[in-house]
């Protein structure tokens, strides 16, 4: 399979997240073994606007790297246990990020990193020259849904934006 380059990922996120579903997410551990699960769930996020979005708090430690070009790994820790694992899309300070809530066989983006064993030294990591994680072209027509995205209550109207996108 071919390895997904910067421009994939250096397009605005509404077309970024359901794009991803269908690709392959590529993990190799520290022992060599190499494996890849199906992404079937994204949500998006989109710029300081979306209150949603980290970045609608500005520019921090925790969300530079959304202001950077697409293509980084974007990781924070939630409830002090469970790392969230985003891909940064968008050119250099328009941040914008999909979470990856779904993969193949693991659904739940904490699950998710516990299982590929993710954690905060994969913040900013570049997935284009990457050796322990990228994401690799799948060429199978698949179908997904958009509807809202979940677990943001304190967004406003922002929390029923159509931008979470499943695999049918």
């Amino acid at each position: 399979m071919t390895k997904l380059d910067n421009e994939f990922f250096r397009r605005d996120v509404l077309e970024v997240a359901p794009d991803l579903i269908g690709k392959i997410v590529v993990r190799q551990f520290a022992d060599g073994t190499i494996n890849r699960y199906r992404i079937t769930e994204t949500e998006a996020y989109r710029g300081t606007e979306d209150l949603a979005c980290h970045a609608s708090k500005g520019r921090t430690p925790r969300t530079e790297v959304m202001f950077h070009s697409g293509a980084l790994i974007y990781v924070y820790l939630i409830y002090g246990m469970y790392w969230m694992m985003n891909f940064v899309a968008g050119e250099n300070a328009n941040p914008q990020a999909a979470l990856i809530r779904g993969l193949e066989g693991i659904y739940g983006p904490g699950k998710i990193t516990r299982n590929l064993k993710i954690d905060k030294s994969f913040y900013g990591e570049d997935m284009s020259i990457s050796k322990r994680s990228w994401v690799e072209k799948d060429d199978v027509s698949l179908i997904y849904s958009e509807k809202p995205r979940i677990g943001i209550d304190y967004a406003g109207e922002w929390r029923y934006k159509p931008w979470r996108y499943t695999l049918i």
